[in-house]
């Protein structure tokens, strides 16, 4: 092998396993500093919005809840199709670590936008492209997570997963373009890579602290749920036996 690190490096269970004992730590405080500060921006710091008075800052929230549920779920589908493509073991215990954590993500976008809805558009719900999508994302989340647990072989629940993972990818652009494809209630994109921001310098600020913040909790609890499943799956491997020898259970 090489000096530098191949892609596949971590591939085998026993690579990620230490992989993620070295940085879920890390990646825990950085959750912390993260969020702490975010919130400090976004509650303290930035600016009463004109139109909406105070009620505006669950964006600092839903926001990068949203964006990660979006995220989060492709990753879920790009690991089962890995998983599923070259039956690589670690791949499919990734996309199962995800799962949570994303279906998680939906439910807080889902919540915070009922919360911001109601003084916004005067009601908790309503039956909205954006808003039906995104529940529609939701349950594709839990219906991938009572597929694996319905079927009792490992690689069989591991490929049909996968295969309702990756049809239900269809689902994110319909999520993120219905603002723009269908007459909605819900507000078009904030920010764009392609047009400058609508809001204030410290308003991005708190949402991009904040997205950070969600992205390294996320990291945090997927390499830990991951290791845990990899050290399940793989109890009787010789390299596990050994953790056994040096971490007593």
């Amino acid at each position: 092998m090489s000096a530098q690190l191949r892609w596949t490096t971590f591939a085998a269970p026993s690579r990620f396993c230490a992989l993620a004992a070295a940085t879920t730590p890390w990646l825990w405080a950085a959750c912390l500093l993260l969020t702490v500060a975010g919130l400090y921006i976004g509650f303290g710091v930035a600016p009463t919005d004109a139109t909406q008075g105070e009620a505006y800052r669950i964006i600092f929230i839903h926001v990068p809840a949203a964006w990660m549920s979006m995220v989060l779920y492709c990753a879920m589908a790009g690991w089962a199709a890995i998983g599923w493509a070259f039956n690589t073991r670690m791949a499919s215990m990734l996309a199962h670590a995800i799962a949570p954590t994303g279906a998680m993500f939906t439910f807080v976008a889902l919540w915070t936008g009922a919360l911001w809805g109601k003084p916004t558009w005067g009601t908790w719900w309503v039956w909205d492209a954006r808003l039906t999508s995104e529940l529609i994302l939701l349950f594709l989340y839990l219906g991938y997570m009572a597929l694996l647990a319905a079927v009792d072989d490992v690689q069989r629940g591991d490929k049909a997963s996968a295969l309702l993972a990756i049809v239900g990818v269809v689902n994110i652009p319909i999520i993120y373009f219905s603002v723009r494809w269908w007459n909605t209630l819900h507000q078009g994109a904030s920010v764009s890579i392609t047009a400058a921001p609508t809001m204030a310098k410290t308003m991005l600020l708190a949402m991009l602290v904040m997205t950070f913040a969600f992205w390294a909790y996320a990291f945090a609890v997927v390499f830990t749920r991951a290791r845990a499943l990899a050290l399940q799956r793989e109890r009787d491997a010789e390299w596990v036996q050994a953790l056994r020898k040096v971490v007593p259970t």
